[in-house]
């Protein structure tokens, strides 16, 4: 099926302008030789697969570690490096390095981007000061600050090309996503739902820099690029005023909907696709409605910004279930039929599978057995609620009204899966995924809006579902029955990303500091090495002079290990995670590393 689904990319790409598309063939033809990883999930579909089999079931149990690197920085490293023919280029939290390494010369610094960035930015920054990653396009390797600027470096000598203002952090708009180039533009989401942002996804030009387009989340018609007739949802068109019909008076304005999530591709339909997050409050009583179009999937087209389609998956959210996470693109048989595909594991603990050429819902289940909130989605399609998930009374922080302690919902506000994206691997045709296996109490509280001031109303706490002791599990999911195959307990939520392999071999890496090897087939644990920090970065693997590396960043962090980066006591900091991870520090300590794994020579 990947073989398809690739040679549909390169046959898409061949029919795309000369001009405006020299970026795009050359990215697509890079991400087709597996020794390289040039995509902040290796490739448009955000598969996370490599074809490299060096590697395998059968010898990864002898891998060791072939070098490291210490980044300088402390906080949560997320992302993972770019591997670019000999060059490698690695990325830090605030403030944001860039290391650019000579892998053919000793893993010598070639050069190294530190920006100055103004610190005020910290505290503006919801969840820890991470940064998931670089991207590159046209020889440029391109970084979103903190700050909100998107920069472009020369990928040979790290000057800066070109830097763009993405956002104010004044306001409380930070940057902490990676950016994708597409065709002649650099895509890029922001940051800044727990300030009351109206957010957005922007396209600049590659070239210089200058903005091309904006999609806001919630709003007008033209302000977030909707067709009233020709954009639908669900098959339906949204109609006028989709998203102003659903908010009270201008609460749009500070509406949320952030975009800091993956961005995925498909250059035969020429849709981007990706998810927009929670909407501001996170008190659901100062909110009335459905709140569109946050907690949506949106397929857009790449040249103008236009939503071709959208769904709402949490309408009128009540529990922080941002809905950022990665769009996996495949092509596989549903019902004896091939089928562009569109899966997405959502943070309210549903797993979706969608038609990605028309945004038809095939598949909604829970991914984790413990999803309390909902009894699951309506796919009656003659209801009048279909598409919607049934909210549970017991569960419901808007039924319960402000100032009332609503206990023991699943998942946690962290979701059944942040933003620690899964892989798929066309082998199998299943579906890895670091999940959470977290419950909470949640206490809405009115809470006034100021510009740059948290916007959160709720008080959080966090633990495992009730009789258990473990916070995370590694699962293989099947995407076309909506089903676990297997299931790998974890102490402590997984919060890397997935790396799956054509050598049968599953990556990820735990809270505690980890790497571990699975078989894809029966999720039997292979190999595993501790590395200096917790791991909350996502697995790479590159080849280079003829042999397979795994790279990993490691730097405890992100918002489940927020209690160590920042060095936060109180149980409720933290929006609620100090408390639930508190034990992660009798396992693991602060730290930036790089550790690259090889097979005995």
């Amino acid at each position: 099926m990947r073989k398809v689904l690739l040679a549909t990319y390169l046959g898409s790409a061949a029919a795309l302008a000369v001009g405006s598309a020299s970026a795009n063939d050359e990215l697509i033809k890079m991400s087709q030789n597996p020794k390289d990883w040039v995509m902040p999930a290796g490739d448009y579909a955000n598969t996370r697969y490599s074809k490299l089999n060096q590697i395998n079931a059968q010898n990864v149990g002898k891998l060791q570690v072939a070098w490291t690197f210490s980044t300088g920085v402390l906080r949560g490293h997320e992302g993972g490096p770019l591997i670019i023919g000999n060059m490698m280029y690695v990325h830090t939290p605030f403030p944001n390095k860039v290391y650019a390494l000579d892998l053919s010369n000793e893993n010598k610094i070639v050069w190294r981007y530190e920006p100055k960035q103004d610190p005020n930015v910290i505290p503006v920054m919801c969840c820890d000061t991470v940064n998931r990653g670089l991207s590159y396009g046209d020889g440029k390797i391109i970084l979103h600050q903190a700050d909100t600027n998107l920069v472009a470096l020369d990928a040979k000598t790290g000057q800066v090309a070109w830097s763009a203002t993405n956002g104010n952090p004044s306001k409380g708009e930070t940057g902490t996503s990676a950016a994708l180039v597409v065709k002649d533009k650099v895509l890029v989401g922001i940051s800044g739902g727990e300030f009351g942002v109206q957010c957005h996804v922007t396209a600049y030009d590659l070239k210089s820099g200058k903005q091309v387009w904006r999609a806001y989340s919630e709003g007008p018609d033209d302000q977030i690029k909707v067709d009233p007739v020709k954009t639908t949802a669900l098959g339906k068109p949204v109609g006028p005023d989709s998203s102003l019909k659903t908010w009270q008076g201008d609460q749009w304005k500070i509406g949320g909907g952030c975009t800091w999530g993956w961005i995925s591709y498909d250059p035969a339909l020429n849709l981007v696709y990706y998810g927009s997050g929670n909407p501001s409050t996170w008190n659901p009583k100062q909110r009335p409605g459905d709140n569109k179009w946050s907690m949506t999937i949106f397929a857009r087209d790449a040249d103008t910004g236009m939503a071709k389609w959208v769904y709402q998956m949490t309408p009128h959210d009540e529990w922080d279930y941002d809905g950022v996470n990665e769009m996996i693109l495949t092509d596989q048989q549903i019902n004896g039929q091939p089928r562009k595909l569109l899966t997405h594991f959502d943070r309210n603990g549903l797993a979706y599978t969608m038609d990605r050429e028309n945004g038809e819902l095939l598949v909604a289940e829970k991914y984790d057995p413990k999803v309390n909130w909902t009894s699951g989605v309506d796919m009656n399609k003659s209801s009048p609620t279909y598409g919607r998930p049934k909210v549970l009374d017991a569960a419901s922080t808007d039924k319960a009204g402000e100032d009332v302690n609503v206990k023991g919902i699943c998942p946690a506000a962290l979701g059944t899966k942040d933003e620690q994206p899964a892989a798929y691997s066309p082998d199998t045709q299943l579906f890895y995924v670091p999940t959470n296996h977290v419950c909470m109490d949640y206490e809405p509280f009115k809470v006034s809006y100021t510009a740059g001031q948290p916007y959160v109303g709720a008080t959080l706490s966090m633990y495992p579902p009730q009789g258990e002791s473990h916070m995370g599990n590694f699962i293989a999911w099947d995407g076309k029955t909506g089903k676990i195959v297997w299931s790998n307990k974890e102490q402590f939520s997984v919060w890397s990303g997935a790396l799956a392999t054509a050598g049968g071999v599953v990556f990820y890496g735990t809270l505690e500091g980890y790497l571990k090897a699975v078989d894809a087939k029966s999720g039997k644990e292979l190999y595993k090495f501790k590395t200096p920090s917790g791991i909350i970065g996502n697995v790479t693997t590159y080849e280079n002079n003829g042999k397979q590396y795994v790279a990993v960043l490691s730097g405890v962090g992100g918002w489940a290990g927020i209690g160590l980066a920042a060095g936060l006591t109180d149980p409720t900091a933290g929006l609620g995670a100090v408390g639930g991870y508190a034990a992660l520090s009798n396992y693991t300590a602060l730290g930036g590393t790089l550790t690259v794994f090889s097979l005995p020579n």
